[in-house]
């Protein structure tokens, strides 16, 4: 049976098919064609038959997004299903799950290369969003540091004084410091190959929100999660529904002012840390 008979259709495309990035393709995806990418074949394919299930139009692609060619064979393939309008990225690892070294390597400089990436194959008024973490506001980098960042290119930012003596030391610093180069690589593209190709892009920063994945989390060693959740102004965990609204407000008609930014969506996390009503240890 075929469902949609429409042609030329927009194309969202979502890199990394975690629990979040699907929540937030399902809040517009009707009508469009959805291309996912993850490393994870198995990843994919329950991802896939959710939405497919669902009555939305699906395509696959097997990513590696340390691999900048695979990225880049993915950015083409997107381009071959019509006009890229919409790009969301979560691939990434989290402090439990990775090394420093991979950290680095996977949420710092490869979502640099697919920002870059797909800022050459988006469609005017098109709008990308990268998925952060609340801790890219937990460790402050000097000004001067930042301005560093922004300066240096992606596959050397590894090779940087403050990232070598920082960042390595252990993989909740790398994490991080990871998470705000992604704050600061967003506003880089916004500002220059992003506005060339006439589209917007910003950044979520989630707190503690409930995924499959955010179980390793959980259950690792120490009562920090908790501590985060007792302390915060809301006293819970959120939801990827909540971050998908947010997150389709971002990519939506209404958000057509706002590029460049980051949207820190943690509960009250950060407040409490930055006014010392809690402290993190």
């Amino acid at each position: 049976m075929i469902f949609d008979r429409n042609e030329n259709k927009e194309v969202i495309i979502l890199l990394g098919a975690g629990a979040m990035g699907t929540a937030i393709v399902r809040r517009f995806a009707s009508g469009r064609k959805v291309l996912l990418g993850d490393i994870s074949e198995s990843n994919l394919k329950k991802a896939s038959d959710d939405l497919k299930y669902s009555g939305y139009d699906v395509e696959t692609c097997i990513v590696d997004a340390t691999d900048k060619k695979s990225v880049e064979e993915f950015a083409r393939m997107a381009e071959s299903l019509g006009t890229v309008k919409y790009y969301i990225h979560t691939a990434g690892a989290s402090p439990s799950q990775a090394s420093p070294e991979h950290i680095l390597k996977l949420d710092m400089v490869a979502t640099g290369h697919a920002i870059e990436t797909f800022g050459k194959v988006m469609a005017r008024g098109g709008a990308g969003l990268i998925i952060s973490s609340q801790t890219g506001y937990m460790y402050p980098i000097p000004y001067e540091i930042e301005q560093e960042i922004l300066n240096t290119d992606k596959d050397r930012l590894s090779d940087l004084k403050f990232i070598k003596e920082t960042a390595y030391q252990n993989s909740g610093l790398a994490y991080m410091i990871a998470k705000r180069v992604n704050h600061l690589q967003v506003m880089k593209a916004a500002a220059g190959s992003w506005k060339k190709a006439g589209a917007r892009i910003n950044s979520i920063s989630p707190g503690i929100i409930v995924t499959p994945l955010a179980y390793d989390e959980f259950n690792g060693p120490g009562t920090t999660y908790q501590n985060m959740i007792d302390n915060s102004a809301v006293m819970r965990t959120g939801s990827i529904d909540e971050i998908a609204e947010a997150g389709a407000f971002l990519l939506g008609e209404h958000a057509k002012f706002i590029t460049g930014s980051d949207l820190l969506i943690d509960g009250g996390v950060i407040a409490s840390i930055r006014t010392g009503a809690y402290k993190l240890h």
